[in-house]
């Protein structure tokens, strides 16, 4: 068995990719928030702020699929570790021409949890996106980015 390569956690001396062993470091209380903005046109956000959209409470629909892309980050991502989630919140602020999606997660164990609040607020995005595209055909999802990270 090849010495892993130190440059590089991912990859093991050959070159292949491999999940870095995270047994041996003790378990502590992990967050971490994630931000991401869903660009809309202004008679966008305000069907949104009147809940007259077609498809109905589509904050309430892309809140839960975050917060379920969360728990399900380690299938997403191939070398992500599974992790107990202890709590994963999903909030929105609507702007004038925008939606911004701020995911928390929060975990007791070996490794952080960004990829869990970039997952979060990434499919709250798309889940917004998929049920608000037939009002707006000019929504960008983007400056997706880890804002805090506490160990």
């Amino acid at each position: 068995m090849s010495a892993p390569d130190p440059t590089f956690s991912h990859l093991d001396a050959t070159g292949a990719a491999r999940m870095v062993n995270v047994g041996h470091k003790p378990l502590q209380a992990r967050a971490a928030t994630a931000v991401g903005e869903l660009g809309c046109q202004p008679a966008t956000i305000e069907l949104l702020r009147a809940r007259a959209l077609p498809k109905g409470d589509v904050i309430a629909a892309a809140r839960l699929a975050g917060i379920l892309a969360a728990k399900r980050t380690d299938e997403l991502i191939p070398l992500c570790h599974s992790l107990p989630l202890d709590s994963v919140s999903v909030d929105f602020e609507l702007r004038v021409d925008r939606v911004v999606i701020t995911a928390t997660a929060r975990t007791t164990a070996r490794t952080g949890v960004e990829m869990e609040a970039l997952v979060a607020v990434t499919l709250a995005g798309l889940t917004l996106y998929d049920m608000m595209k037939a009002v707006d055909k000019t929504m960008v999802l983007g400056a997706v980015r880890v804002t805090e990270k506490i160990k």
